[in-house]
């Protein structure tokens, strides 16, 4: 048997080292598993009109800017307003011409009802922070939980997370949450 050389050894052995090593390391780490908005699609509506026009009085526009000010139908609002003014506009209680549409719905435990055609248009600049978005995405989605909380417990007397499934699904059709999100633009110029 031939002699090698002093200082070389065979590396024949490498890749099934290196092999067993990649295999451990897959094994043995763990993924985060990316956690986002919890958003849901409206239903399809077979008897919708796909040709019909979305009336102004019923989207309710909010967009933020690159320097994460918001503006609400074009005027600025602090966040601090964002839920109650959000809020009025789901709900529209006294049917102002200002505000969204409504249209009769039969719906279990409240019979037939007005629900209103509102729909939130979310927009924002492509330089708007992450934290500013989503700031105004849980003012958003807290406005419809405290509609729906209000609702449920004068209907029902409980609170909306006591419910049972059915009760809450019909809360969610008396309000629905309709949050439209538009593809962030370069609204301020950077």
């Amino acid at each position: 048997m031939p002699k090698r050389p002093t200082g070389e050894f065979s590396a024949a052995s490498m890749a099934d080292i290196a092999f067993l090593l990649l295999i451990f390391f897959l094994v043995a780490t763990t993924m985060d598993i990316d956690s986002g908005l919890s958003r849901q699609m409206s239903p399809y509506d077979p008897d919708a009109k796909n040709d019909d026009k979305i009336k102004e009085r019923n989207v309710y526009v909010v967009l933020i800017n690159s320097s994460d000010q918001i503006l609400v139908e074009g005027k600025q609002m602090n966040i601090l307003n964002l839920r109650e003014e959000a809020k009025k506009f789901i709900v529209n209680p006294e049917s102002k011409d200002n505000l969204p549409e409504k249209r009769p719905v039969e719906i279990d435990y409240f019979g037939e009802v007005m629900v209103s055609k509102g729909i939130i248009s979310l927009q924002n600049d492509r330089g708007t922070s992450y934290g500013a978005y989503i700031k105004v995405q849980n003012e958003l989605a807290a406005a419809y939980n405290e509609v729906r909380e209000g609702v449920a417990m004068q209907k029902f007397g409980k609170h909306f997370e006591d419910l049972i499934k059915e009760k809450q699904d019909a809360v969610k059709k008396y309000y629905p949450q309709i949050i439209s999100e538009a593809e962030p633009k370069n609204i301020g110029g950077n």
